[in-house]
């Protein structure tokens, strides 16, 4: 119990201050709650002596009243601190699961889905934003309670007390034990929890397929195996919990009984007066409450445990720039120097050796597979060479930080995502500081300012996740004109125009060639009139660069790069057969 409830405060950080201001005050709402104890000992007092006077009960009236509003004004405070104390902790840490997840091998994003991040992102860290400091809080105050409840029972009748303290002894060993016990289920919970939201988000996800399929209530089997693995999980903490529940309440119901018993028993021989017998009996449907709020918070203590566990597993990555620097180059020259890079155990790249010289055009291309879009990661940075070494201006990569490297690179994907945002906010993505007006210049470039336009909210149209609302070429309008705004110094391509229509191929071209001005360009391309201006092309096959030089070079010669070329002249040549 102890080390959880150390992992916990560990956790809360900066929100430590605000769980020990917490607890301070629960020792002062103890000392208002004696307040009613002494109320009541007052009005016992008077009945049993006979002497019913006004003094006794303005005296038990004002206590009592003391003892409401001490409590009430304390409870507020401790309420206010230990709610601070849980929102923030925990937004204070999803915003490092986020800057670390900006730090951290995109590999990570392969071996985790989507949903196992989300799952800690949300579900599991909620079990620790609204039960955490509640478990903490109520645990130390809870104790702090008894303990004073527990003196004062000593003070009051030191046999008494001695029945107080055994039966908090034993309520707590069973405590403990059921805590020790919980360490066999609640990682499985935690475990159903992370595999229950990915398994909804890939239902959600693939709802077209499942829906075109017809496979609606057939194809989720996934689905219902994540519900049911979460039922189990749970019921099963619920029947741990159960015996050691009813043994809580039954000891705590037991010791009640025997203070009664004694107190009749005390009276009767003559050791203890009617107002202390009567009073006796009153305290033990009192003295309990306590360490029974802190028993009952001990049940979750471990799925709080179990669930900061979970959350530092995020936490203990190694990050990817831990040593970098902040760097600026002059020259923005790119060099791979015999980089070879798997996937696990799968050979992607091998030996790869080549220069990109600043301010010139790299075609990559090659069949699907060979390495191309790898290749571009691995110079973002995506991911960590396994030999060799990539340079950005005759530093390697690695001795930047992932933010100054990706400030020298504006990349677009053949496989768009935009925000669920407006319009603006998207494309200035790259540069959150940009005007309006140049948000307008970078998407009239980009060809993009006319249906932007022609939205009911024009640049600020929200669109939903992913770009959902949009079409496949209005997004990629969206990416080009978010990297025209970013203006980095290097530029990389993945089949930039490939979801463009056909109207606006030309447009987008030409604004293409004007981002292109002046910049170190890498493009991974299958249209011929893409590549043929390159100043060099880079042809890969099965991870290795098998050719290499311009489009006149390479077109005279035999190999891959003929044939991609042979094969786009008859795409383009076909056409359907007259009857």
């Amino acid at each position: 119990m102890i080390e959880v409830l150390k992992k916990i405060w560990r956790f809360a950080g900066k929100e430590q201050w605000n769980i020990t201001k917490s607890v301070f005050w629960g020792f002062f709402y103890a000392v208002f709650h004696m307040f009613q104890v002494g109320a009541i000992y007052y009005v016992v007092l008077a009945l049993t002596s006979g002497e019913q006077t006004a003094d006794a009960a303005w005296t038990a009236l004002l206590l009592l009243a003391a003892s409401v509003i001490g409590r009430a004004v304390i409870n507020r405070f401790t309420q206010l601190q230990q709610t601070h104390a849980g929102y923030f902790m925990v937004a204070n840490r999803r915003i490092e699961i986020g800057d670390k997840l900006k730090r951290i091998p995109m590999g990570y994003f392969n071996e985790k889905s989507l949903g196992e991040i989300t799952g800690v992102a949300t579900t599991v860290l909620d079990v620790v934003e609204t039960s955490g400091p509640v478990v903490l809080v109520s645990i130390l105050s809870g104790f702090i309670n008894a303990l004073v409840f527990m003196l004062c029972v000593f003070v009051f009748d030191w046999r008494v007390g001695l029945l107080v303290l055994a039966g908090t002894a034993l309520y707590l060993w069973i405590t403990s034990r059921m805590e020790q016990k919980s360490v066999q289920v609640t990682p499985r919970r935690q475990e159903s929890e992370a595999q229950l939201v990915d398994a909804v988000l890939e239902q959600l996800q693939g709802m077209s397929v499942i829906k075109s399929f017809n496979l609606t209530g057939k194809g989720d089997r996934q689905l219902q195996e994540a519900l049911e693995y979460n039922r189990k999980s749970n019921l099963d903490i619920e029947q741990l919990f159960t015996p050691y529940n009813i043994a809580q309440e039954g000891i705590l119901r037991l010791f009640s009984v025997l203070m009664m018993g004694a107190a009749v028993f005390f009276f009767l021989n003559g050791t203890m007066p009617l107002a202390n017998g009567v009073m006796t009996v009153i305290i033990s449907f009192m003295v309990f409450s306590q360490i029974q709020s802190a028993g009952s918070a001990a049940a979750i203590l471990r799925v709080v445990g179990s669930s900061i566990d979970h959350a530092d597993q995020i936490k203990a990555l190694p990050e990817m720039d831990s040593s970098g620097a902040d760097i600026a180059p002059v020259s923005h020259e790119i060099s791979l120097d015999h980089v070879s890079f798997s996937y696990d155990k799968k050979p992607i790249l091998q030996d790869v050796s080549v220069r990109i010289p600043d301010q010139t055009t790299t075609a990559i291309v090659g069949p699907s597979g060979s390495g191309k879009t790898t290749l571009c990661h691995l110079i973002a940075r995506f991911w960590d060479v396994d030999r060799g070494a990539i340079t950005v201006g005759g530093k390697d990569i690695r001795e930047y930080t992932l933010e100054s490297l990706m400030d020298q690179i504006s990349m677009v994907f053949q496989n768009v995502y935009l925000f669920a945002d407006t319009i603006e906010n998207n494309i200035k993505f790259g540069r959150p500081e940009a005007s309006h007006e140049e948000v307008v210049a970078a998407a009239k470039k980009a060809c993009c300012h006319d249906f932007i336009e022609a939205l009911p909210e024009g640049y600020k149209t929200v669109i939903g996740e992913g770009g959902a609302t949009l079409s496949g070429g209005e997004k990629q309008r969206i990416s080009i004109a978010r990297a025209i705004l970013k203006d980095a110094p290097i530029i990389i391509f993945d089949e930039a125009t490939a979801n463009v229509d056909p109207e606006n191929e030309d447009k987008l071209q030409k604004a293409m060639e004007e981002l292109m001005r002046n910049k170190t360009i890498i493009m991974i391309a299958h249209r011929l009139k893409t590549v043929e201006h390159a100043d060099q092309i880079l042809v890969l096959d099965q991870g290795r660069i098998v050719q290499s030089g311009t489009h006149r070079e390479l077109a005279g010669q035999p190999g891959l790069y003929r044939e991609f070329l042979d094969a786009r002249r008859m795409a383009a040549g076909w056409k359907l057969g007259e009857t």
